[in-house]
């Protein structure tokens, strides 16, 4: 089981990079906002990689007893929100991802975590 906020955000990314998610972001906004600790944005390349990136997520932390409180945006996989309390996840299509630039409304200059993508 996975714990801490960091850790959860952490593990995420990790997963979606594994996935060959794209652009991961993963920002700490519990100074910005009540409704949780950080946010983890990605991309994927196609509707399908949206979707897979949210399977593959949603299956790994399931075998660490991890399940989302709720989901949003699975059906037509062009923006996914996942909710696991002290961690929001985004999984974007490109043009969804850009349009909404989610990163400049909630990015302040501090809170950028580093995450370095294995490729």
């Amino acid at each position: 089981m996975i714990n801490q906020p960091y850790e959860l955000a952490m593990e995420i990314a990790r997963i979606l990079d594994n996935k060959k998610g794209d652009n991961i972001q993963i920002l700490k906004v519990d100074h910005l906002t009540s409704i949780t600790d950080y946010f983890v944005i990605a991309t994927g390349r196609s509707v399908q990689a949206v979707h897979a990136l949210y399977e593959e997520v949603t299956d790994k932390l399931f075998e660490k007893g991890v399940e989302p409180r709720r989901n949003d945006g699975v059906r037509d996989s062009r923006w996914i929100v996942l909710d696991y309390t002290s961690v929001i996840l985004h999984i974007f299509h490109p043009e969804e991802r850009q349009f909404y630039n989610i990163e400049r409304l909630w990015m302040d200059g501090t809170n950028q975590i580093p995450f370095e993508s294995k490729e």
